[in-house]
């Protein structure tokens, strides 16, 4: 069950908790007491952005792609040939995580509009890696579309 909203987490690992969760596919159970959510709860709780991912059609799990020293990459492909991303940084100190294109099963010289769920803004045009600078326990989530040629 969902932890969010239950106290003891930042924001930011709230954040990291349901992103986990919907790229993992598993059953988003709200675990809190609706009748007591705050503003910041039910954002994160009601990203459509981010439950579109755990509903993909394709039905297929995200998993961890790639860990150095508490710097992970989760990554698992969705329907239309898009790929689900999230760069979490779980160590103790602000960090960079990085995603190259082999971590995350595509090919090399493959291009994509890499759409951020938690800012709900897109970059264009992003080719051979991805790439943030997050806060201890923070992450990204992306969905990366392929450009057409």
């Amino acid at each position: 069950m969902l932890e969010v909203g239950n106290g003891g987490m930042t924001t930011e690992e709230y954040r990291a908790h349901f992103s986990i969760w919907a790229l993992a596919k598993a059953p988003l159970l709200v675990g809190c007491d609706i009748g007591a959510i705050d503003d910041t709860t039910h954002e994160l709780i009601s990203n459509s952005e981010v439950i579109a991912v755990n509903q993909d059609k394709l039905g297929v799990q995200g998993k961890k792609v790639k860990n150095v020293t508490n710097l992970e990459v989760w990554a698992g492909p969705l329907s239309g040939n898009k790929t689900a991303v999230i760069l979490w940084n779980r160590s103790s100190s602000n960090a960079i995580v990085t995603a190259s294109w082999s971590d995350i099963g595509l090919k090399l010289g493959t291009i994509v509009d890499a759409r951020d769920l938690w800012a709900h803004s897109t970059a264009s045009s992003v080719s051979g890696e991805i790439s943030a600078e997050l806060d201890s326990h923070a992450c990204k989530m992306y969905v990366l579309v392929p450009q057409s040629n």
